[in-house]
């Protein structure tokens, strides 16, 4: 599978999820609804969008993405895993799909979790 199409059953699938009875239920519920809003009004930009340009710029499988508004704007946050094993933290403005912060970490081969060199 594609990673954006994993990605979008990723999210499809937590959405399902979401839906369940359960205290969390009218805050994703509005979360979701906030964030279609803001699409609807042209304040962000599709995930599609975001995501064939983050890819262009950082090959590599996206493990998660987060919506999240920060201080008056929304902002992608997105978690990929590289060639080689390393993972990627982006923040891109959701507005114009521009990078705001990267943060990348190298693999980590056991060592400082007690394994062996």
């Amino acid at each position: 599978m594609k990673p954006r199409r994993r990605v979008f059953a990723l999210l499809a699938t937590a959405l399902l999820l979401a839906s369940g009875a359960g205290p969390g239920r009218a805050r994703d519920e509005r979360d979701h609804d906030r964030a279609r809003r803001a699409l609807e009004a042209g304040e962000i930009l599709p995930l599609r969008t975001i995501l064939e340009r983050v890819e262009r710029d950082t090959p590599g499988q996206v493990m998660e993405v987060e919506l999240e508004r920060k201080d008056g704007r929304w902002i992608y946050e997105i978690k990929m895993l590289r060639a080689g094993g390393s993972l990627v933290k982006l923040r891109v403005d959701a507005r114009d799909a521009r990078l705001i912060e990267r943060r990348e970490r190298p693999i980590d081969d056991g060592r400082r979790r007690g394994g062996r060199p």
